[in-house]
């Protein structure tokens, strides 16, 4: 399915004007396509086009209103149905319509149920809980956090849509807000788990009056399994991005251990990831760590690393994983670019000054992040990320 954003109003506008600006959808321009080669569902975006007049924005609600520059994007989606589709209806008791569009998006969006009716919705809501553990278990291992996780913005199809005031982690930070307009931290990085369950718990509600009421209690069922799930799916990402090879009752301990050095040290997530992927078992067993591997390297600053060093070489020599294997390996699974703030913006500066030449080699970076490129090396972007970046402050502003 196709659908345009920031083209104008439409029935489902509400207060807004239906606009975007230039810098919002730049974002999600390179973001959608950034998320898609990493490997997260996504919905992709196909085109961006700048228009002549004017949108007025208050970017940060403190009464500076401003006009900015125009866009639309064109987005492309297997649905664009979420749970607040389902939610409208039900608020409003439209019961027939609600079946219809139950009925419609089962047929149409879930060609592998075969069941029908309540069955059917039982099923499809289970699947939906499943892909949506899925989904934001890969968002967690990217260190991707969605800045407006409400039921207008979680997919049917689980897959990430509506890129607003998202964002990459740069030091691992559990607590990292993406949004500059959410003060109470609902949509921190370690909550979007828990506001995942939340938004299923809300669409399970609005399914509920195509049920008979002795069936209700399956929909807190498959609810409950929603969180064993996505420690499952996480933990088999985080195996593969350190090459394990199996599973061990032990892999939970040495993650969280390189998870919690990572926060003690305000070590990077993405680099340090990627500098155990380019560093030699010999290497990582003698703790030498170069200062070009800047990830991994502000990690020295706790002894805790060396207890992580000690007992994952230990973890790869007696599963007997091939030294340069693993290496590979983990060089297709951690990335050598994401689309940081910084790097965006950038690209943002010189698309509002016609020059759109940094949005197209990002597209081309981005569609291929763990490949070193040298033209992106040269630029900085698998470096630190400069001073200057943590004042760039995004909100829900479009």
């Amino acid at each position: 399915e196709l659908q345009l954003k920031g083209s104008g109003k439409t029935p489902y506008s509400r207060f807004g004007d239906g606009r975007a600006v230039l810098r919002s959808s730049v974002r999600e321009f390179l973001c959608s396509e950034a998320m898609h080669w990493l490997g997260v569902p996504t919905s992709r975006a196909a085109t961006l086009t700048v228009v002549d007049d004017g949108v007025p924005r208050d970017m940060f609600y403190d009464g500076r209103m401003k006009m900015e520059r125009g866009a639309v994007v064109l987005r492309v989606a297997p649905s664009w149905f979420r749970f607040g589709s389902f939610e409208i209806l039900a608020k409003n008791k439209e019961l027939e319509e609600l079946k219809q569009l139950a009925d419609f998006i089962l047929t149409n969006s879930f060609p592998g149920i075969s069941e029908t009716g309540q069955s059917g919705y039982l099923a499809m809501f289970a699947e939906v809980v499943d892909r949506t553990a899925d989904m934001i278990a890969r968002w967690s291992v990217v260190g991707f956090a969605h800045g407006v996780m409400n039921t207008d913005n979680m997919s049917i199809k689980s897959i990430t849509i509506d890129y607003g005031p998202f964002g990459f982690i740069d030091e691992y930070n559990p607590k990292f807000i993406p949004n500059h307009s959410d003060d109470m931290g609902r949509y921190d990085l370690e909550n979007q788990v828990n506001i995942g369950l939340w938004n299923l718990d809300k669409l399970a509600e609005a399914l509920k009056p195509l049920l008979d009421a002795d069936k209700h209690k399956q929909f807190e069922m498959i609810l409950q399994g929603y969180g064993e799930k996505y420690q499952e799916y996480q933990m088999n990402l985080y195996r593969a991005k350190l090459g394990l090879l199996g599973k061990s009752d032990s892999d939970e301990v040495l993650i969280g251990l390189l998870l919690d050095t990572m926060e003690t040290t305000e070590a990077d997530f993405t680099q340090t990831f990627r500098d155990l992927s380019e560093l030699s078992l010999d290497d990582l067993k003698e703790a030498k760590i170069p200062e070009s591997a800047w990830g991994l390297h502000q990690c020295l600053k706790s002894k805790q690393i060396k207890e992580f060093l000690k007992l994952y070489v230990e973890k790869i020599e007696n599963d007997k994983i091939d030294d340069e294997n693993r290496m590979m390996s983990m060089q297709k699974t951690n990335p050598r670019y994401i689309l940081r703030n910084w790097i965006a913006q950038k690209a943002i500066e010189m698309a509002e000054e016609d020059d759109f030449s940094e949005v197209q080699f990002l597209q081309e970076i981005l569609r291929n992040p763990f490949r070193t490129n040298p033209a992106a090396e040269e630029k900085g972007y698998a470096g630190k990320p400069p001073g200057w970046s943590k004042r760039i402050a995004v909100s829900c502003s479009s």
